[in-house]
């Protein structure tokens, strides 16, 4: 039997690198920008009393463990494979994902049930200085949302500090124009719905946030990866009978992997033809999936335990 193991390098994949390596810089910044925003609207929330701004500066204490936990996670997964753990610390990033969804989760039950209980029993409120704090806040998401676009399509973890700086940008949105209610009519109401607007954003994306770690560490095909139509190349390469045992799954964001068990005849092993087989399968995966690393078994159509899917 011949055994392959291919990598797809040009598709842009770098074995041992996870998508988010290459953002970390970027989220470092968002990091520090997240802490310095969020003293500032703990100290702005408890000098107007707006819990407008104390709900959105747990956002952002969330965020700001969220990004804490990416960056350490990426650097786990940076870390070299051994023979303990072939695929190293990649999954350390599902691992951080997880627990910044469940964070996200936590902190929107509280600012919801927060928000709820302001509306039930207004406190005064300092509309000036909460406008002022709130517009702090807005320009300063801005600037960490246009620094994370770039690495947000490719990794999971930007993406979750994505989606949760997008989050504190619509909940900024948001208390500014309760403190704009609050100026002109002094409807301090005004606050509690605005806190109920943020937790009612917050929840929404832990939900899908936790969807998507729940796929990956669950082993679900990739996203985009068609087994159809992986199933239907791989019988199409000149010599191969069928296919079984056809798994596709992601270690971690930007990593996803492919194995299979191919039928050839007998003759073809015999004929000595089973490297290039190999290299059949290799160029053809590699010029229509995205998929990092892939490995083949070759095998006679007799061993097969699964119905054979033929050409």
């Amino acid at each position: 039997m011949g055994h392959s193991h291919s990598h797809g390098h040009s598709h842009g994949h770098t074995h041992g690198t996870t998508a988010a390596h290459a953002h970390r810089g970027r989220l470092a910044a968002v990091l520090g920008l997240t802490l310095t925003v969020m003293v500032v609207e703990v100290i702005g929330g408890i000098a107007s009393g707006s819990f407008a701004l104390v709900a959105d500066a747990g956002h952002m204490l969330t965020d700001a463990a969220g990004v804490a936990l990416a960056l350490g996670a990426t650097a786990l997964a940076a870390r070299p494979a051994t023979a303990e753990r072939t695929f190293g610390w990649q999954r350390a990033e599902m691992l951080a994902a997880l627990v910044n969804g469940l964070l996200i989760l936590v902190v929107g039950v509280l600012v919801l049930a927060g928000g709820v209980r302001r509306i039930v029993d207004p406190q005064e409120v300092e509309g000036g200085l909460m406008l002022v704090v709130a517009c702090v806040g807005l320009v300063a998401n801005g600037i960490g949302l246009v620094l994370l676009v770039p690495g947000q399509r490719d990794s999971l973890n930007v993406r979750g500090a994505y989606l949760e700086v997008l989050g504190d940008l619509l909940g900024s949105a948001a208390v500014v124009v309760a403190a704009l209610v609050v100026l002109a009519t002094g409807f301090e109401r005004a606050d509690g719905v605005a806190s109920v607007l943020i937790g009612l954003m917050i929840l929404p994306r832990a939900v899908g946030l936790l969807r998507q770690v729940a796929t990956v560490l669950l082993e679900a095909t990739p996203t985009g990866v068609d087994l159809a139509a992986v199933r239907a190349h791989i019988c199409g390469v000149p010599g191969v009978v069928g296919v079984h045992d056809l798994h596709a799954w992601t270690i971690t964001s930007g990593v996803p992997v492919l194995s299979a068990h191919v039928e050839v005849p007998d003759a073809v092993l015999e004929r000595g033809e089973a490297g290039r087989v190999l290299d059949d399968l290799r160029g053809c995966l590699a010029g229509h999936f995205d998929v990092d690393h892939c490995t083949f078994q070759l095998e006679p159509p007799s061993t097969g335990t699964e119905p054979h899917t033929h050409a």
